[in-house]
């Protein structure tokens, strides 16, 4: 199996998590809304997989910068950026006091990131064929000689 197929792979699931994390924050802030959850619990959730969706973001970012791929380190560094920013302001997780006032923005803020999430999902699946489509090519060439 070629690297290139194994690290779109990898980058395909990441890609995976970050959507589910994103969608279950907007899921949570929305139950918030319809007043389904109680702001302590709806706070605690979402700042419970804030840490981990920086870190897989980061991790995405730095793996595009370390194996040449410019447009897609390019299209992930804003959003790595602005984690970097929030979590070095202390900004990244919610405040179960003021959680009401903010709904509107963080909800907008994870509407963003989803859609932008959604478009490296599609970007990054089509790598994917593209590389395994090229994986499976090569080797049918050598088993021809």
């Amino acid at each position: 199996m070629a690297w290139d197929l194994i690290f779109w792979v990898v980058c395909f699931f990441i890609n995976i998590a970050l959507l589910a994390s994103s969608f279950y924050q907007l899921l949570s802030l929305s139950d918030l809304e319809a007043d389904h959850l109680n702001p302590f619990e709806a706070s605690t959730r979402i700042n419970s997989i804030v840490l981990p969706e920086f870190l897989l973001q980061g991790f995405l970012c730095i793996s595009f910068l370390l194996t040449w791929h410019w447009f897609m380190f390019l299209f992930t560094l804003p959003i790595a950026a602005y984690h970097l920013m929030l979590y070095l302001n202390r900004k990244h997780l919610l405040d179960v006091t003021e959680i009401f006032r903010d709904l509107n923005t963080e909800k907008k803020y994870r509407f963003i990131k989803l859609a932008l999430y959604l478009l490296l999902f599609t970007v990054v699946l089509f790598r994917l064929v593209i590389s395994a489509f090229n994986s499976l090519h090569d080797e049918v060439d050598v088993h021809a000689f």
